[in-house]
C-alpha cells in the first residue's frame, strides 16, 4: 500500500513539474509576443514617419537667357573693311569686340541673316543682290549666334543655288537656321532647340523676295508670302513637337518707318492666338517698339507674349537716319520645375551703334555699346571716339529710349493687373 502511494505521489509530482514547465513555456511565448509587438510598433510608426519625410526631391526651376539681334547685313564697304590682304581672306570679328560678351554669355542667341553666302566664285556683291564672304558665318558663330532666320527679301539674291549654298555654309559653321530650305522635307522639319531643358521652336517668314521669283519646282525653299495658310501650317507642325515656347521671326513692315503698320499688328494677333509666344520683327532697318501682350485664349485662359516689331540693323553699311542704332535684347525665361509651365520673366536691352571711324583703311567698322562708350568718354577712360561721335551717341541713345521705352518686368506688370 505504501508502495502504491509512493508511485501515485511520484506521478503527481511529475505532472506538477510538467504543468509548471508548460506554464513557463506559455508565459515565455506570451512575453515574447508582447516584446515583439512592442518592438514592431515603433518601427511601424517610424516607417510611417519616414514615408512622410522622405519625399521625392523638388524639381528645380530652369532659368535661361535669350539674346536677340537685328538684321545682319553686309555692304561692300563692310567686306572691303574686313579684307585681310596678307591671307586673301576676310575677318569680321573685330566689329563685335565691344559687345561680344552680351551675346556669348546668353544661353541662346538669335538673329536675322539678310544676305547670302553663294561663294567666292560667284563674286562678292553689294545691294541690291548681296553675296557676302562666307567667313562672316564663322565669325557669327564665334560671337555666340546659335540660330539665324534666313527668310527675308534677300533670300533669293543669288538664286536657288545661292540659297542652298548659304545653308551649307551655316551648317559648316555650326549655326542652326530656319525660314529657307533645300528640300520640301526640310521645310516640314521644324527647328527645335533644347536650351538647358527648355524646348524652343523657331519659325521664320518673309513677305517676299524683292520680286525675284522663287522657282515653282523649289516652292518650298522660302517661307513666303505671309499668308495665313502657310503660317498656321507651320505653327501646327511646331505644336507637334510639344515645345515649351514658340518663337517666330517675321520679315515685315515698311522700311525706315518707326512704327508698325496694321498688317504687322494683325499678323502678331494671328500668331499669338495660335500659340506663338515671342515675335522678332525685321525688315524696316530701324527700331520699332516692343511690347508685352496678354492674350486671352479660346478656353478663357490667358498667357503673356512678347513682340518687338523691328530690331533694326545689327550690322550694315547703311547711313540713313536711325539705321545705325539698334539694341541687343535680353529675354529672361523660366520653366517651373513642378508645373512645367514656361514663362517670360523680363525683357531688357543694350543700346548699340554701328560706328565707322573716319581714319584708317581697314577695321573701321565697330559696334559700340552706347552707354559704356559714353561713360568712358565722360570719365576720360577712353576719348578716342571724339567729341562729334560722343554727341551723336547721346542723340542716338535718346532715339532708342523714345522708341523702345522702359525694360519690361512681366512679373511686376502681372502683379499690378491682379491688384487692380
Amino acid at each position: 500500500m505504501k508502495k502504491k502511494l509512493k508511485i501515485v505521489n511520484k506521478f503527481r509530482f511529475c505532472l506538477a513539474i510538467l504543468l509548471l514547465i508548460l506554464i513557463i513555456v506559455l508565459g515565455f511565448i506570451l512575453i515574447s509576443k508582447k516584446i515583439s509587438t512592442d518592438e514592431q510598433t515603433p518601427i511601424a510608426e517610424s516607417n510611417t514617419t519616414n514615408d512622410n519625410v522622405v519625399e521625392e526631391p523638388k524639381k528645380e526651376d530652369i532659368h535661361i537667357s535669350m539674346s536677340v539681334i537685328g538684321d545682319i547685313m553686309c555692304h561692300n564697304s563692310q567686306y572691303t573693311d574686313a579684307y585681310v590682304a596678307s591671307e586673301d581672306t576676310y575677318d569680321f570679328s573685330y566689329v563685335f569686340e565691344d559687345i561680344k560678351d552680351y551675346i556669348s554669355s546668353a544661353d541662346i542667341a538669335i538673329g536675322n541673316l539678310e544676305t547670302t553666302f553663294a561663294g567666292k566664285e560667284r563674286g562678292y556683291s553689294n545691294y541690291p543682290r548681296f553675296n557676302t564672304p562666307e567667313q562672316l558665318a564663322t565669325n557669327l558663330k564665334d560671337l555666340g549666334i546659335d540660330v539665324l532666320s534666313t527668310a527675308n527679301n534677300h533670300s533669293m539674291d543669288t538664286g536657288y543655288s545661292g540659297l542652298v549654298s548659304t545653308l551649307k555654309f551655316l551648317d559648316e559653321a555650326g549655326i542652326s537656321h530656319t525660314g529657307t530650305y533645300s528640300s520640301a522635307e526640310a521645310q516640314n522639319q521644324i527647328l527645335v532647340k533644347d536650351v538647358n531643358g527648355i524646348k524652343i521652336v523657331f519659325l521664320a517668314f518673309t513677305y517676299g523676295t524683292n520680286g525675284i521669283p522663287v522657282p515653282e519646282e523649289n516652292s518650298y525653299s522660302v517661307n513666303t508670302p505671309l499668308d495665313e495658310e502657310l503660317i498656321l501650317n507651320q505653327i501646327s507642325l511646331a505644336k507637334e513637337q510639344n515645345p515649351d515656347l514658340i518663337c517666330a521671326s517675321m520679315h515685315w513692315g515698311n522700311e525706315y518707318q518707326l512704327i508698325p503698320n496694321d498688317t504687322q499688328e494683325d499678323l502678331a494677333d494671328l500668331l499669338f492666338q495660335n500659340g506663338v509666344d515671342l515675335i522678332f520683327g525685321s525688315h524696316p532697318h530701324v527700331l520699332q517698339p516692343m511690347e508685352k501682350r496678354t492674350i486671352t485664349l479660346e478656353d478663357g485662359t490667358t498667357k503673356d507674349c512678347f513682340v518687338i516689331y523691328s530690331l533694326g540693323n545689327f550690322i550694315s553699311g547703311q547711313t540713313k537716319d536711325n539705321t545705325r542704332n539698334s539694341v541687343i535684347l535680353d529675354i529672361d525665361i523660366t520653366k517651373n520645375g513642378e508645373t512645367d509651365e514656361t514663362t517670360i520673366d523680363a525683357v531688357s536691352y543694350v543700346p548699340i551703334y554701328m560706328y565707322k571711324s573716319a581714319s584708317g583703311s581697314t577695321k573701321r567698322y565697330k559696334l559700340l555699346d552706347i552707354e559704356k562708350t559714353i561713360a568712358n568718354y565722360d570719365s576720360g577712360a577712353d576719348t578716342s571716339i571724339g567729341s562729334s561721335t560722343y554727341s551723336t551717341l547721346q542723340k542716338e541713345l535718346s532715339k532708342i529710349r523714345n522708341t523702345m521705352g522702359e525694360n519690361i518686368n512681366f512679373k511686376e506688370v502681372d502683379t499690378e493687373i491682379e491688384e487692380n
